[in-house]
């Protein structure tokens, strides 16, 4: 790890950072968690919105943002550190509402059937609890192949990424995780890199959530096929299923505003 790197601390991470907006209700809180290479930051615009009726805590997962760094990165170990999360900002119910999307969304299932006491509400976006066979590592050769030296601007790393063959709207996103003033990411790469296998898959779990969990889904995504909906049903037997046409595997970025009509009707019910 560079100097500049969040450092593990002891035998356990520290929290989480975390990105508060608004202030407690008589609502649940609202836990956002975002998915692989991403950060709190990246749902600002929606957790702002969300805020007008309960207070909403984004977090950056570890290896990313601004949070510790460690060589773990499976599903029980970033359930644990949303648990932690929960302790520290679930209010007097000690619950949370909690929306995960992609990774964060196999990260917030996995919290749901370890910790079920923990999740008031669960939203997944666009991720089955199932193994993926594509890989997300040439993202990693790609954001490692950008010459920091050379970046005054997060423009200079967007072009550089164009180069590899990023395409527009993911060079935008990778690059909210690039540190422009100490030239470095903000992303673990070698850990995730290391742990892709795990991201990838699923854990083995047997038993379910009792609770309510709306899967939303993009119109045009292929992640969430319907012969997964029996392993979803297994696991989570209130799943509701909900798309957003037109959207990919991006929802949110992609319609923000029928992604947050969605939740918001969903949590309210």
């Amino acid at each position: 790890m560079g100097a500049d790197s969040p450092l593990r601390c002891g035998y356990h991470l520290r929290m989480l950072n975390t990105i508060s907006h608004g202030a407690p209700t008589d609502r649940p809180p609202l836990l956002i968690v975002h998915g692989l290479y991403g950060s709190g930051r990246n749902w600002g615009v929606i957790a702002k919105r969300l805020s007008d009726e309960r207070q909403v805590i984004a977090v950056d997962m570890r290896n990313h943002g601004d949070s510790p760094w460690d060589d773990s990165h499976s599903y029980p170990d970033l359930a644990a550190d949303l648990a932690e999360v929960i302790a520290a900002h679930g209010g007097a119910a000690g619950q949370m509402d909690v929306v995960g999307h992609s990774m964060g969304g196999k990260a917030a299932m996995m919290l749901a059937l370890s910790h079920p006491q923990l999740v008031h509400r669960l939203v997944v976006a666009d991720i089955a609890p199932v193994r993926y066979s594509h890989t997300q590592a040439h993202f990693i050769t790609a954001m490692r192949s950008v010459d920091l030296d050379a970046v005054t601007r997060r423009s200079d790393a967007q072009a550089q990424l164009a180069e590899a063959g990023v395409d527009a709207q993911l060079q935008s996103f990778f690059t909210q995780s690039l540190d422009v003033e100490h030239r470095r990411w903000r992303l673990n790469l070698d850990a995730l890199e290391r742990e892709m296998p795990h991201i990838l898959g699923f854990p083995q779990v047997s038993g379910s959530w009792p609770g309510t969990a709306l899967f939303l889904t993009g119109g045009s995504s292929d992640y969430v096929q319907p012969e997964h909906r029996d392993r979803i049903k297994q696991l989570f037997p209130k799943a509701r299923f909900a798309k957003i046409p037109g959207a990919g595997h991006w929802l949110h970025a992609e319609n923000p505003r029928a992604f947050e009509a969605t939740v918001r009707a969903f949590l309210n019910a």
